[in-house]
């Protein structure tokens, strides 16, 4: 990978998980990482059955299975680079939150879609 790490994908709570992230999920990253031309810090990618519920996270979330991601994203002009790359570089499932995006490879689930949180 050129600009991430798998340590960054890591549920906190179970260190060396961020290796079970889907690679479709990380080149589409190192995709639009590339187009944004400015870093992605990684707020939570993996995510164990005990984390995702302690951050509130849906009992299906696309985090449990390493098909997640979500990007900081804490002001405008941020927001607008990091989701106009993910759209760019082919993401179809996008959640907009105050401080991150949330993008996903989960092809179980409704595509061509965004959504706010």
């Amino acid at each position: 990978m050129k600009y991430f790490q798998y340590e960054e994908f890591d549920s906190p709570d179970l260190p060396g998980s961020g290796n079970i992230v889907s690679q479709k999920l990380i080149n589409k990253l190192e995709e639009a990482r590339a187009i944004a031309g400015i870093p992605f810090i990684v707020n939570s990618g993996y995510r164990s059955i005990a984390w995702n519920k302690k951050v509130g996270g849906k009992p299906n979330s696309s985090h449990l299975k390493g098909l997640a991601c979500d990007i900081a994203a804490s002001d405008s002009k941020t927001r607008y680079k990091v989701l106009n790359a993910c759209i760019k570089a082919g993401f179809k499932r996008i959640g907009i939150g105050k401080g991150f995006i949330h993008v996903d490879v989960d092809e179980s689930k409704v595509s061509g879609v965004i959504w706010l949180y």
